[in-house]
């Protein structure tokens, strides 16, 4: 104990804190890795949040929860693909309207599941192993979201460094128009990448109101969208690091919330917005370094394409 804070417990905590924006960040990483820029992460992992809920709560059922968070983030942000890849639409633009509409509209969804207790889904039994001190709690005391995020960091990395599919969504990405003159179809692949980025952040979403709170209320995202979009920057577009940039933000989330638990002395505004301040100085960081981070950016993130041009 260190000032009546258990470290396994903090460890613990923080990997299980991360979930949510670790998996919303991954989606956007991909996203922007195709050269496509959507700032309506937080819209979809509010619209997952919601629809994971219902789902659990209608069907008793967790599992079908997470599927339901899934396809609610993909539905919305396949509305952001029609506006950008088909219609041309600026995608700084729709990405905030996507935002707007995504908490408006589960705000009316969510209306009559205020106060009701979802499912449980229960944590991995690792049986004895869980026993072990110290590295029981930390490293096998976890639901299974949380095993599956890390994996996901592992498969994404791997996919986009050594699958045919991965080094395509990069030239995408870079340059769209060569990849367009070799015959890939830019416009599918990046639609098929805003799908599988709506569907993580709709993940990331159903674990904030299934098991990281769990409850609907409106607003459970707060703001865990925009750290999501900030790690990816921080991130350098790399997998590992946005997980290390998740571990950072869940740590110093769940470091305020048991400094506030121990009555630390610290006014509890100042405890309540340190993860945003810390997310902001580490991109100023980041970014000081004379564009070292805007180097490693895909080139055409954020351009539209038209085969036509």
């Amino acid at each position: 104990m260190f000032g009546g804070i258990d470290p396994s417990l903090l460890i613990a905590s923080l990997m299980m804190a991360s979930v949510p924006i670790l998996l919303a960040a991954l989606g956007e990483l991909v996203v922007e890795k195709a050269g496509v820029l959507n700032l309506g992460v937080e819209g979809m992992m509010i619209m997952g949040a919601i629809c994971g809920f219902i789902t659990a709560v209608e069907t008793g059922s967790p599992m079908l929860g997470f599927l339901g968070g899934a396809v609610g983030g993909a539905a919305l942000s396949l509305l952001f693909a029609v506006l950008t890849q088909v219609m041309q639409a600026n995608q700084v633009a729709s990405g905030l309207a996507l935002t707007l509409f995504g908490i408006g509209f589960s705000s009316l969804l969510g209306q009559s599941y205020v106060g009701i207790k979802p499912p449980h889904l229960g944590a991995v039994p690792f049986g004895p192993l869980a026993d072990i001190p110290f590295f029981g709690k930390v490293l096998f005391g976890h639901d299974l979201f949380v095993y599956l995020s890390i994996a996901a960091v592992a498969a994404i990395w791997a996919f986009l460094k050594y699958a045919r599919g991965g080094l395509i969504l990069r030239a995408v990405g870079e340059s769209h128009d060569a990849a367009h003159a070799l015959g890939y179809k830019v416009v599918r692949i990046r639609v098929l990448a805003i799908a599988f980025g709506g569907a993580m952040a709709g993940l990331g979403g159903a674990y904030l109101s299934l098991i990281r709170v769990p409850q609907w209320v409106d607003g459970i995202t707060a703001g865990a969208g925009w750290i999501a979009l900030a790690i990816v920057v921080f991130a350098s577009w790399r997998p590992w690091r946005a997980l290390l940039g998740a571990w950072l933000f869940g740590g110093i989330t769940v470091l305020q919330l048991n400094l506030q638990a121990a009555q630390a002395g610290i006014p509890v505004e100042y405890l309540s917005m340190s993860p945003y301040v810390i997310t902001i100085l580490v991109l100023v960081l980041m970014s000081s370094g004379r564009g070292k981070t805007a180097l490693n950016a895909p080139a055409c993130l954020g351009q539209n394409f038209h085969a036509a041009r």
